[in-house]
């Protein structure tokens, strides 16, 4: 007679068996959920289960996300990361909104040599050994403003003043303006600042206007982002207004309401897919995407920021086909090296934000493809030629 001992040990070893050869692949996301940036956070987050909704798993074995709230602190992301990696024990990171959390995120990535997909715009980070680690879904902020300073060029305008964020992104809008405006020969009269958590800019746009600019551009996003909108309407300004593709969010216009009309904005295709060419490699996915958020999240998305989590969660699955060719096995560090190689050689990828082409010299992985103007119209975006 079988003794109960060793039936158990049968059937410990029964399921320990077909497990043995399979390995979920771990995928750690960082969003903010909470906090000034939870306008981003949230969306990102929708966009990662629209990933999963689309793509679920990758050579038979199934793609987990584990995900943590940072609630929009720098010092929060950064210890995510690390206690994803370090207990989690994920292959690879994903995260975060906003650009002062992704790049304390991405510092710890590098330092762990664990590969990672930024989902917000982050200024260069060293490659760190055996790197670089990280690549970026967002367009590299110079292609999208340069944009913006074409078709002032193209209006005959002279000079502009500056209204965003006294932050990393903030820097990055201003930094981008400057250098393409002096290529164009176009002056920046003013350059002006605000916090995320601050509740008016009133001294800044009077200063802002008070330089008398031909438009004015701002370096805000999400809710946060409508503040100067509001009060530049009020103060019954009329001239050209150029925003940024952190202003493509149901958020802001539900805020700015009819002071957002007339603003003009590049962003990534996705946000007019409907109203791209048939043959625009990027029209199917960005329509792809929207069927996956519906189903994922019972919604359509009213927002640019879920399209870049989504375009991070292809991206990965991309490399992660390529990594598991290699026979490196999930888990290892072998196939995390797997992937960030991978990460590094994908080529034209079709998103709903560009078609993407990482090389150890380009972290951005995208072109001109990547961008379009839209105007903003009664809480609608209208594609410019």
């Amino acid at each position: 007679m079988i003794s109960m001992k060793t039936l158990l040990a049968s059937a410990v070893l029964l399921v320990a068996v077909p497990q043995a050869g399979q390995a979920d692949v771990l995928v750690g996301f960082v969003t903010g959920l909470s906090g000034p940036v939870s306008s981003i956070g949230i969306p990102n987050a929708k966009g990662i289960a629209a990933g999963e909704a689309y793509v679920g798993e990758v050579g038979g074995e199934k793609l987990r996300v584990i995900q943590l709230d940072d609630a929009s602190d720098p010092t929060a992301s950064a210890r995510n990361a690390r206690k994803l990696v370090e207990q989690e024990k994920v292959d690879i990171l994903i995260g975060t909104s906003g650009a002062p959390q992704t790049l304390a995120m991405a510092t710890a990535a590098i330092e762990m040599k664990i590969p990672m997909i930024a989902v917000s715009p982050i200024a260069p980070v060293p490659s760190g050994d055996g790197g670089p680690w990280v690549v970026q879904t967002p367009q590299p902020t110079p292609l999208l403003v340069q944009g913006i300073v074409d078709h002032m060029k193209a209006r005959g305008l002279k000079t502009v003043a500056f209204i965003g964020f006294s932050d990393a992104f903030g820097d990055l809008m201003y930094e981008s303006l400057s250098q393409s405006a002096k290529a164009a020969d176009i002056k920046v009269i003013a350059n002006e600042r605000y916090a995320r958590s601050d509740s008016s800019v009133t001294a800044q746009v009077l200063r802002a206007l008070a330089a008398r600019p031909d438009a004015i551009m701002l370096g805000g996003t999400g809710t946060p982002g409508a503040l100067p909108v509001i009060a530049l309407s009020e103060r019954g300004y009329k001239g050209p207004l150029y925003g940024n593709h952190g202003l493509i969010s149901a958020d802001f216009l539900r805020l700015a309401g009819k002071a957002a009309n007339g603003i003009i904005c590049p962003t990534g295709p996705v946000t007019a897919a409907e109203q791209l060419p048939a043959s625009n490699p990027i029209q199917k996915v960005a329509l792809d995407f929207r069927a996956a958020f519906e189903k994922a999240n019972g919604e359509a998305p009213t927002d640019s920021f879920s399209s870049y989590s989504f375009d991070g969660w292809l991206v990965f699955v991309d490399a992660a086909k390529r990594a598991m060719a290699t026979g490196a096995k999930p888990g290892s560090p072998e196939f995390r090296t797997a992937l960030r190689q991978a990460l590094f050689t994908t080529k034209e990828l079709a998103g709903t934000q560009g078609v993407y082409s990482y090389t150890p010299a380009d972290r951005h992985g995208v072109d001109a493809r990547s961008r379009i103007l839209v105007q903003i119209e009664d809480g609608k975006y209208k594609l410019l030629p």
